[in-house]
């Protein structure tokens, strides 16, 4: 498999794309009246131009960007199909930034949501997600909390007229024609609601990611186990790097080419952990973290990969 690594510069736009696209509108209106174009015209190119899309894709491209939320997890999946799924949203105090990206990637509906588990950092954005966002279907895993989060989300999907459904190993997801997805997780019950957090592996062509959430090391056990395909030829590292999660037999079985950390920067967790890291290294894994290099998106083709970072 090839890899073709491009830090494009669409990613300046994610935050501040408002600004972007006010400042795109008058040069072309300028260039407009210079050069005796419609206003109209360059209105409607100033729009297409301010809107993140993917320099190495097309319309038959599988896009997966990890976005940068901070200490949380959160991963737009936009299917060749055009169908799209959103996995976690980070925490609480990123619900604008949460709708500002998908404004930004031109999303008005999601297809697909899971939360992969009741954790703040992981759903505390899904509500308002939920609440001013056209919804498919939604997965929740079998673990309840009494925080106001998880509260807060079941209230917004309650208000929307969602049914839940049980994000659990052996579920499928329809994300369209030629687009595999999978649950592999959880296999079972657990304590820590870590552990149940759903899994979702994606396939396309001869390329494949697996998403883990919080997922540690007894859930990997299970996976494991359970005889289901782990091999992966990007991973999203477990529970943003802490060394409860990747175990090497787990690491040896996905046999990943890339890892994705989500992570914030400085965090209070020490994440990712040296032990991870070093173990990351050891597999000759290459890494990327949001911490360091922000947004990160993997583009597949079917066969080859393309890698695009924010910094």
């Amino acid at each position: 498999m090839n890899l073709r690594k491009n830090r494009g510069p669409f990613y300046s736009l994610l935050r501040g794309w408002r600004q972007a696209r006010q400042a795109a509108f008058l040069l072309l209106l300028l260039a407009a009246m210079l050069l005796g174009l419609s206003a109209c015209s360059a209105i409607q190119q100033a729009a297409d131009e301010t809107l993140p899309a993917s320099e190495g894709g097309g319309q038959h491209n599988l896009r997966v960007i990890f976005l940068d939320v901070g200490q949380g997890a959160s991963q737009l999946v936009i299917a060749p199909s055009g169908k799209t799924m959103l996995i976690d949203a980070g925490n609480n105090d990123k619900e604008q930034l949460m709708l500002d990206y998908l404004h930004a990637y031109g999303i008005t509906k999601l297809d697909v949501v899971v939360g992969t588990h009741p954790d703040a950092d992981h759903i505390g954005g899904l509500d308002k997600v939920i609440d001013q966002t056209d919804i498919g279907s939604i997965y929740l895993p079998k673990a309840s909390s009494n925080t106001k989060t998880f509260e807060s989300l079941l209230t917004s999907i309650k208000g929307k007229g969602l049914k839940v459904n049980t994000a659990k190993a052996g579920v499928t997801l329809d994300l369209g024609a030629g687009i595999t997805v999978k649950m592999v997780a959880p296999v079972k019950n657990y304590e820590d609601s870590n552990d149940r957090s759903a899994v979702v592996k994606i396939g396309y062509g001869d390329t494949s990611f697996l998403l883990t959430g919080d997922a540690e090391s007894p859930s990997e056990k299970d996976m494991l186990a359970s005889g289901a395909d782990l091999s992966a030829d990007v991973l999203l590292v477990g529970h943003h790097g802490s060394k409860s999660s990747t175990s090497l037999s787990f690491l040896k079985a996905v046999h990943p080419r890339y890892a994705i950390i989500q992570v914030g920067k400085d965090n209070k967790y020490g994440h990712p952990t040296q032990t991870i890291l070093n173990r990351l290294k050891k597999q000759g894994i290459q890494v990327y973290r949001n911490d360091l290099q922000g947004t990160i998106e993997v583009d597949s083709d079917g066969t080859k990969l393309n890698i695009q970072t924010e910094r």
